[in-house]
């Protein structure tokens, strides 16, 4: 069908919705109500396109400085939303309570493509000038908001998808919209929940922002979520005014409006003043505390703040309570971190993770990342290179989800023969086959029911079993092998790989349904190389191995910080470990660190280059022979997973072990892997391949 005639068809779709026709296919209620808004009230033409309004310079100027408070508390998390939907046709979007484009984060491209359509900083996109869209829809609306490629009222826009959520005040004003536009049909699942997220955390860091001098209070009926995005949250004048509220705390208090609370004592909200709060805070060392609401009917969990610069009220409380007064002034330095971390709004839970990051910015922000998505159930990829603590940073989630009751089941997909996986994956019955234990076995998904699943190395799952996985994932349920009856499976599941899983979509080795149902969120763990907090990472582990550890010597740990880490943190714990069993006295230096690592700080980078870059020795040199194999006996897959080995032996200059380190394989299994998809090699010297 060409362009002209799809126009055609939906502008008769609008029409016919508007005039209660029978549509050719489901509308919802607020897009049917915004198409007839936009047909009848503000006499639009959906066969008529007309581009938005676009604000002057000095109008936008106004505009921005007008919104300066909501720009600022929004940009991080704007940014923060479009690296974890990782798609480059893809557009975050903030627009003023008028539907003016204020701030917008897109690639180069896909900017400059939206642009040509008017979606651009400064443009008007009220319904009234854009037609049904997201950000104008979700404006009229005052809620949460998908509209669908067909669902926009331009034709000019049915390639669009857009998820949109409402930025509330704290009057219970839409002071604007943070909205999603896409032209991908797989981000449909997830981006709205997302959007939902982000623009609860943009809320928080309003009342934060415009009450930076007043008291805090977080507080949830179940003390768990205190530190989390369903916390209310209050802020409180130092005499015990309510100033503002957050919609969680309005809701939890059962108040209806911002009227009702704000403006009021705190003791018409809950049992206890304001002092009484904080000094309980204090003495629990900020874990939540109980109170009760104002007629006792109900029970709350809570932590109470001061500002940051509030020496006089912190004061006053010690004044006038005997066991605050007695509390040390280091337990009082040490508060502005935790106030810190609390107005991202998941205090208790990044506090939980403490141990995977200690000052790098970026392993921070992946750990807040993950930290917000883990409530939902929402599935996770975990992206690192060997050794950089997936597996830890996996069960460090599995501690602070939903269903760290249960148990945390680990597989590693690259280290299970082909024909055992299955079995390790989805259990059988007794007597499935020959071989099988007598009693069966119960497969590692139905253990991870209620708990966390983690699949390591989920790359190197055959594609048989993707589709097997794949259909669990959908229907909560699994039948073990030999078994006639399913299995009901609720868990929270989780993925790792070192491998860039859409380029394995790309080459046909990875299916495309299973990576979206997977990629819920994408984290990526940074290098060890690229960490900027490698050194306090170095102390951390050295004290995990012992009660007095021993420290480096200047030589040692330049040695240390500038050696590149090929295999990450594994690499290093190791290293770690036979230096403090080789250390006689209280100092590691240099002779206690393998001399790979000392001469490779103390080379050129020219040097470097030919240096070997593991702990153990590399094998070769090997080179490929002529590529003239005969593969006419591979199929397609084996072909792409052939090009694909190809590719990564090019890429380590044929060093076999290196490339069987960072596929998480043996040697052997490479080689046998090399074997059978027809790669041949070729020895430099006379001597033939070592495993050694």
């Amino acid at each position: 069908m060409s362009s002209l005639a799809e126009s055609n068809v939906h502008v008769r779709e609008v029409l016919n919705i508007v005039n209660n026709q029978l549509p050719t296919r489901p509308t919802s209620d607020s897009v049917a109500q915004s198409w007839t808004r936009c047909l009848k009230e503000f006499r639009l033409d959906p066969a008529r396109f007309v581009m938005p309004p676009v604000l002057t310079q000095q109008e936008l100027t106004a505009r921005r400085e007008a919104a300066s408070d909501l720009i600022a508390c929004s940009k991080l998390e704007m940014t923060t939303l479009y690296q974890q939907l990782a798609d480059p046709e893809l557009a975050v979007v903030l627009v003023d309570a008028d539907g003016v484009i204020v701030h917008q984060v897109a690639s180069v491209p896909f900017g400059e493509a939206i642009a040509a359509d008017g979606l651009r900083v400064g443009a008007l996109w009220s319904e009234r000038e854009a037609g049904t869209n997201g950000m104008g829809t979700c404006l009229a609306e005052r809620d949460c908001i998908a509209v669908y490629q067909h669902e926009h009222f331009y034709p000019r826009y049915t390639s669009l998808t857009c998820s949109a959520a409402p930025i509330f005040n704290d009057r219970g004003e839409v002071a604007g919209v943070l909205d999603v536009t896409s032209r991908s049909k797989l981000l449909q699942q997830h981006s709205l929940v997302l959007v939902g997220m982000s623009r609860q955390m943009i809320e928080n860091r309003l009342i934060d922002a415009r009450y930076r001098h007043a008291n805090m209070i977080h507080f949830h009926s179940r003390p768990e979520f205190v530190g989390t995005l369903h916390a209310g949250k209050l802020a409180v004048s130092d005499d015990g005014v309510v100033l503002a509220a957050s919609r969680s705390a309005l809701f939890q208090l059962d108040f209806r409006s911002y009227a009702e609370l704000c403006g009021k004592r705190i003791e018409e909200a809950f049992n206890v003043s304001l002092e009484d709060m904080i000094a309980r805070s204090i003495r629990g060392s900020f874990h939540p505390v109980t109170v009760y609401s104002a007629n006792a009917n109900n029970r709350f969990f809570l932590i109470a703040q001061t500002p940051r610069d509030a020496a006089t009220s912190m004061s006053r409380i010690f004044m006038n309570d005997p066991t605050s007064r007695a509390l040390s002034t280091a337990a009082t330095r040490a508060r502005p971190v935790r106030v810190a971390r609390d107005t991202t709004g998941q205090a208790g839970r990044l506090e939980k993770l403490s141990h995977l990051e200690f000052g790098d910015p970026r392993m921070a922000s992946q750990i807040q990342l993950a930290v917000r998505v883990i409530q939902r159930k929402i599935p996770i990829i975990l992206r690192g290179q060997t050794g950089t603590g997936k597996e830890v940073f996996a069960n460090a989630l599995h501690s602070i989800s939903p269903n760290n009751a249960g148990s945390f089941v680990a597989v590693n997909c690259a280290s299970l023969p082909e024909n055992l996986i299955e079995s390790e994956l989805f259990g059988y019955r007794a007597g499935a086959f020959t071989g099988a234990q007598r009693e069966g076995r119960r497969g590692k998904i139905v253990q991870a029911n209620a708990g966390t699943l983690f699949l390591d190395e989920i790359g190197d799952m055959p594609m048989a079993l993707q589709a097997r996985l794949l259909r669990v994932i959908e229907e909560h349920e699994v039948t073990p092998l030999g078994a006639e009856t399913t299995v009901k499976v609720d868990f929270q599941l989780i993925s790792a790989s070192h491998r860039n899983l859409l380029e394995l979509v790309q080459t046909g080795v990875f299916r495309e349904d299973l990576y979206y149902r997977l990629n819920g969120i994408e984290i990526n763990l940074p290098p060890l190389r690229e960490r900027a907090d490698a050194l306090a990472l170095i102390h951390h582990l050295l004290a995990s191995e012992s009660d007095d550890p021993p420290t480096l010597s200047a030589e040692a740990r330049h040695a240390l910080l500038n050696y590149a880490w090929p295999g990450n943190i594994r690499q290093l714990r190791h290293v770690l470990q036979m230096a403090m069993a080789l250390c006689d006295g209280p100092e590691i230096d240099c002779s206690h660190l393998p001399v790979e690592i000392v001469q490779y700080a103390s080379a050129t980078p020219a040097a470097r280059l030919g240096m070997v870059t593991g702990s153990t020795p590399a094998i070769g040199p090997f080179t490929h022979s002529a590529d003239d194999a005969d593969t006419s006996e591979l199929n397609a897959i084996q072909v792409k997973e052939r090009e694909t080995v190809l590719e990564l032996l090019d890429e380590h200059r044929w060093n076999v072990s290196s490339v069987a380190k960072g596929l998480g394989i043996s040697r052997n299994t490479l080689y046998r892997k090399m074997h059978r998809l027809h790669i041949r090699l070729s020895h430099d010297g006379s001597s033939a391949p070592s495993d050694s």
